[in-house]
């Protein structure tokens, strides 16, 4: 049993000084006054033997908050940064995504994995839920994923797609009853793993047919799990569908049957009053990820609508590749200077709100114990520095933490009871081993980058 003390602990809403964490294995137990807990001896800190049975840390001149929820991530995508920048999205897709995806065997999509998910944590991300879509025709690539996350620490949430459109690489497409079989083996494996969660995820109304929408969800209401699918990410995907089947994407999926508590979607962006009242009617969840949006030139999701509608909303960053951060702290910035500036109101979404969106959001969004300093929640933790430069002057620690606050203020990051990032380190696997592995594998991709170059610029 571990105590757990700071300067600062956020507490349903609210910084508390003197305030302790009480950590058994990987779950909180118990958060209050260490006064309190010591039964009113608070100098029993002090005294060797003065609080039997209990490990007392001190993590002095710090402010507690819940590790942050990246409720949306493509992890192999990192490794694509800087390929096809600033480029219509259909260019983006060609000339990085579909270009390399199918260039990474097990090797390139753990170290992959590896570069996104060592890069969170040293963020505050201690949950990341990767939407994982190079199969090579069996779960082997998956499993590299999750290793990578077991290897620096981070809790992960995988949510195993299921794609059968044919214009996508091959490594991507699967045939309906292979997909089912793959996904829900994969589910079962870890079905009770301490830190690792898979949920079935069709990729979308153009690259999912209605019959493996439909295995999807059918996956998950046999398994009690939640769905994931992308939806209205951009316009074109809202006109395929009113062309094709008349409805608007909300109304489409429900009639497949596919709209209930359990549906999460992802983006959002293209969607009307009718849409959002049919998704806050069925409880269902979107990830908003506002940058990524706005890098891939989108458009911006009508998230107070959403959230008024009674919507479940967390933030994810996308793939490391449209955005090209992995931050949930700059989400939340970016969330509300975003929804300030659509809406030419500077009281569209507050800090308090954002912060909430990218902690407790994310566990509501995917059905998990985490994003809350809480009796019950996993010990999911991040320090920050209360002398950092960007916290200061300290009139509102809140405001600070979501509109100012530097990288630079992150001191710890607790995973599961475990600390896993400590003054700019990654504790559980050298980030200098993690730079030459991605390296090695990317090296020889700069001589085909400045030939694909090249060939558009002759066609220019």
């Amino acid at each position: 049993m571990r105590l757990i003390t700071a300067e600062q602990i956020l507490v349903n809403g609210a910084f508390r000084p003197g305030y302790a964490v009480e950590i058994v294995g990987d779950t909180i137990t118990w958060v209050g006054p260490l006064a309190e807990r010591l039964g009113g001896d608070a100098d029993a800190v002090l005294r060797p033997g003065g609080a039997p049975g209990l490990s007392i840390e001190d993590w002095g001149r710090v402010a507690l908050v819940p590790g942050t929820v990246n409720a949306h991530n493509h992890s192999f995508q990192s490794l694509l940064r800087g390929i096809a920048d600033d480029e219509p999205f259909f260019v983006w897709r060609d000339r990085a995504l579909y270009r390399f995806a199918p260039l990474l065997g097990p090797e390139g999509v753990y170290t992959g994995a590896l570069l996104a998910f060592g890069e969170m944590l040293g963020y505050g991300v201690t949950t990341v839920n990767d939407f994982f879509y190079i199969h090579d025709g069996g779960n082997e690539n998956a499993e590299a994923v999750i290793q990578a996350a077991q290897d620096v620490g981070i809790r992960l949430v995988l949510t195993r797609t299921m794609y059968d459109w044919t214009g996508a690489p091959a490594s991507f497409v699967e045939t309906v009853p292979d997909a089912y079989r793959r996904t829900r083996q994969l589910m079962e494996k870890y079905a009770s793993h301490p830190s690792v969660t898979v949920y079935p995820a069709p990729h979308s109304p153009h690259a999912a047919s209605p019959e493996m929408i439909q295995a999807g969800w059918r996956l998950a209401e046999e398994t009690g799990t939640y769905f994931h699918i992308h939806v209205a990410e951009g316009q074109y995907e809202v006109k395929q569908i009113r062309d094709k089947y008349g409805m608007r994407p909300i109304e489409w999926l429900e009639s497949l049957g596919v709209l209930g508590p359990r549906l999460v979607i992802v983006h959002g962006v293209w969607l009307d009053d009718e849409d959002i009242r049919r998704l806050g009617g069925a409880g269902a969840g979107l990830a908003y990820n506002p940058a990524s949006n706005m890098f891939l030139g989108d458009g911006i999701t009508r998230l107070p609508e959403m959230l008024a509608a009674g919507v479940k909303v967390a933030l994810g960053t996308d793939g490391g590749c449209s955005n090209n951060r992995t931050s949930i702290f700059d989400e939340m910035r970016t969330c509300g200077l975003l929804q300030k500036v659509a809406r030419l109101d500077g009281a569209a979404i507050a800090a308090e709100t954002a912060f909430r969106l990218g902690t407790a959001g994310g566990g509501e969004v995917l059905g998990l114990p985490i994003g809350r300093i809480a009796p019950g929640f996993k010990a999911d933790l991040v320090a920050l520095d209360l002398d950092d430069i960007s916290l200061y002057p300290p009139h509102n620690l809140l405001k600070n933490i979501v509109y100012s606050m530097s990288p630079t203020a992150i001191r710890r990051v607790m995973v599961g009871g475990r600390v896993v990032w400590a003054e700019g380190e990654l504790l559980t696997f050298p980030l200098a081993r993690i730079r030459r592995l991605v390296e090695t594998l990317t090296g020889g991709w700069r001589e085909i980058i400045a030939r694909d170059a090249e060939g558009v610029g002759s066609q220019a």
